[in-house]
């Protein structure tokens, strides 16, 4: 009877070594995973559920057969991210207004990577989603991370010649689209404070300076906060509206500085509240993006930092 109580405590403690290392693994890749799933959904609600998926599917894994374990977790992430990613492209379908990524409070080393804070940055994600979900599966795995098309093709489901030329078409797409040069944070930082002066002063010739002439402004509410129901174009209208809109806002209001998807961006807050999250783009010194999310569900987790890896 000893010996068998022997044998079954041994395969106990097997057992929960095995649940250590695999914990131990998942936690150890879990800012990494997030980011690809955040970087192909645009959603962090979205990523955390596949991040949950993740974990229960990799908690049931033998680890004596996975070669690299974190190949295999950010393949298992990938296929959910798919997965997700396909559901998402129905709901965005009944969307009311316009549809923007979900923000995020990023820690400062984001924006000390350069090629990361890029790739999460909200005019990135927004040509991301222009792409289909195996583009941009590959495009996010391949130029993000770096991964190799073998390793991308057995996470989803493709030869890696096929993937191969599925990257090279991605990246003409996102290069015909994609900011046009690399802008310092220094830059993006001036443009707001100008920005963000003229606009708390109603100083609509300083806007306008600051604005290019092709500005584009987007807004998300998502059908529970007010939002403009469709892109506006033009500095001249979109400076006219922010000063409008912002004298019109009940309650005090403040713009503050922030930093929102590894870049320079605003908190609006009222009375003390956040009520809208301002990401922009910035070309040549001059605003041509303004992405404002009032929506209250992507802004749930906007008062916490988020560490993002790749």
């Amino acid at each position: 009877m000893n010996i068998e109580r022997n044998r079954d405590t041994s395969r106990e403690d097997a057992g929960e070594g095995r649940a250590d290392a695999a914990t131990e693994t998942f936690v150890a890749h879990r800012n990494l995973l997030f980011t690809v799933a955040y970087e192909m959904l645009g959603s962090a609600a979205d990523a955390e559920d596949v991040l949950q998926e993740t974990w229960l599917r990799w908690a049931g894994v033998d680890l004596a057969a996975v070669r690299d374990r974190r190949a295999y977790l950010v393949r298992i992430t990938t296929r959910q991210s798919l997965s997700r990613l396909r559901t998402l492209g129905r709901r965005k379908e009944s969307y009311v207004g316009s549809w923007l990524p979900e923000p995020l409070l990023t820690t400062p080393d984001v924006a000390e990577d350069v090629e990361l804070a890029d790739s999460v940055s909200m005019a990135m994600l927004l040509v991301l989603e222009t792409l289909t979900p195996t583009e941009r599966a590959v495009f996010v795995l391949r130029e993000v991370f770096d991964l190799g098309h073998g390793e991308i093709a057995e996470a989803v489901g493709k030869t890696p010649a096929a993937v191969r030329q599925i990257a090279h078409r991605a990246r003409a797409h996102v290069a015909a689209r994609r900011p046009r040069g690399v802008v310092s944070p220094a830059e993006t930082r001036e443009a707001l404070d100008a920005f963000r002066r003229a606009v708390e002063t109603g100083d609509l010739q300083g806007l306008l300076g600051i604005l290019a002439p092709d500005v584009v402004l987007v807004g998300d509410g998502g059908g529970l906060k007010q939002a403009i129901p469709r892109p506006v174009v033009g500095a001249g209208k979109v400076a006219r509206l922010m000063i409008g809109g912002l004298g019109r806002v009940p309650g005090v209001a403040r713009l503050r500085p922030a930093e929102v998807n590894g870049h320079p961006g605003l908190f609006l807050q009222l009375d003390g509240e956040i009520d809208t999250v301002v990401a922009v783009r910035v070309d040549d010194g001059l605003i041509t993006g303004l992405y404002a999310v009032r929506n209250p569900e992507k802004l749930s987790r906007i008062d916490r930092a988020t560490a993002l890896r790749r």
